[in-house]
């Protein structure tokens, strides 16, 4: 995606590295309109020199509560996105071999610097389609039966599992309780 068309959510501590940033859009709009001066373009590199130092600064010494903020921040990468930028000749495997697929997990085969790898994460999404077709994370008794059956094949086959966990816990539905879920996470976590 074309990092100009990218609308970043600024957390509350970040609002002058926000300033700063925007006035660089907006000089930056200026002179795509107009010939580019060279003061101007002078301008806008201080601007962003300015915004990279206050970023800098400003978490270099964040309180607990701010790095609590920055852990759950919206615009934080998820699994898809660390597979898609660690992981080569990804292939997702699906379903719990019980009752169905849960797309909160996501998990599967691929190469991490060369070595075969088995990868087992709680995706989000990114969006509200894709956040309601994962539920938000929160999986249900099939994603740890998936899990457990991903950890029971790299066990088999002696691959390293990778884990990537951001979850908000598991889904507290009642067809997830009937369907087993205290029993499923009981046995993800046995492993």
């Amino acid at each position: 995606m074309d990092q100009s068309a990218t609308v970043r959510t600024y957390l509350d501590f970040e609002k002058p590295i926000a300033e700063l940033e925007s006035k660089v859009a907006e000089l930056r709009a200026i002179n795509s309109d107009d010939d580019a001066s060279a003061s101007l373009t002078d301008e806008v590199a201080k601007l962003q020199q300015k915004a990279h130092q206050a970023l800098v600064d400003t978490y270099a010494k964040l309180t607990p509560w701010q790095k609590t903020q920055v852990a759950r921040h919206p615009d934080r990468p998820h699994c898809l996105d660390y597979v898609k930028a660690l992981i080569e000749d990804f292939t997702p495997l699906a379903g719990d071999r019980y009752f169905s697929e849960d797309a909160a997990i996501m998990g599967g085969l691929g190469r991490f610097r060369g070595r075969p790898v088995v990868v087992i994460g709680n995706e989000k999404g990114s969006d509200t389609e894709s956040r309601i077709r994962h539920n938000c994370g929160m999986a249900r008794p099939e994603g740890y039966r998936k899990a457990v059956r991903l950890m029971d094949l790299a066990d088999k086959f002696a691959l390293p599992v990778i884990t990537l966990v951001d979850t908000a816990g598991a889904y507290p539905g009642i067809g997830a309780e009937e369907r087993g879920q205290a029993e499923a996470i009981a046995r993800s976590t046995d492993r």
